[in-house]
């Protein structure tokens, strides 16, 4: 509870934030690939940017994949490798409190991509990031169920492209913002 009475104060005082999100070729980042980064930054104020991406896998585009992203092999071909994107994507990320739905899944594959490109990982200021999920447990936990599309529907927060990296950050900021109007009002009381 501490941590989000800390979160709320950030956000109150005008803390920059960003949400983001990746949509991937599996569910393993020791084996599959990041194929699209989507970022929104903000603040109590409003958006203040978007950064999206589609990324070159090197590698065939599953069919499971595409079946749940709809990113298929000819939109990937031409796209930029991830370490050419990663400088943009981190430059994005400057002076941001970072979040993400289901946070240890969209770090892992960053820090896994950023390792097989010999990179840094992904670490303090940014990481630990905030997880919607966690916030939405505490805000919402007579709901049961926490993922993205499902508290979508049940916080009438409109979906456009589900599971493309820019708009489920999109989504994943509006959650953020509900549950800070959530925390907002039981810190009133």
């Amino acid at each position: 509870m501490q941590d989000i009475k800390k979160l709320l104060r950030l956000f109150e005082d005008g803390a920059i934030f960003t949400a983001f999100d990746t949509e991937t070729t599996g569910l393993y980042p020791a084996r599959d690939r990041v194929i699209e980064i989507g970022a929104v930054r903000f603040s109590k104020d409003g958006v203040q940017e978007q950064f999206s991406q589609l990324i070159n896998p090197e590698k065939p585009m599953p069919y499971m994949a595409m079946k749940v992203n709809g990113i298929t092999d000819s939109m990937l071909c031409n796209q930029p490798l991830f370490p050419a994107v990663y400088p943009k994507f981190a430059d994005f990320l400057k002076s941001s409190i970072l979040i993400a739905h289901n946070t240890r899944f969209d770090v892992s594959f960053i820090n896994s991509e950023l390792e097989k490109a010999n990179l840094p990982e992904l670490k303090s200021p940014h990481v630990p990031a905030y997880d919607t999920v966690r916030l939405a447990q505490k805000c919402y936990p007579h709901l049961g169920k926490f993922n993205l599309q499902y508290l979508a529907s049940v916080l009438i927060i409109p979906v456009y492209t589900a599971h493309r990296a820019l708009d489920d950050a999109r989504v994943c900021m509006e959650i953020f913002l509900k549950c800070m109007e959530v925390m907002h009002k039981k810190h009133k009381e």
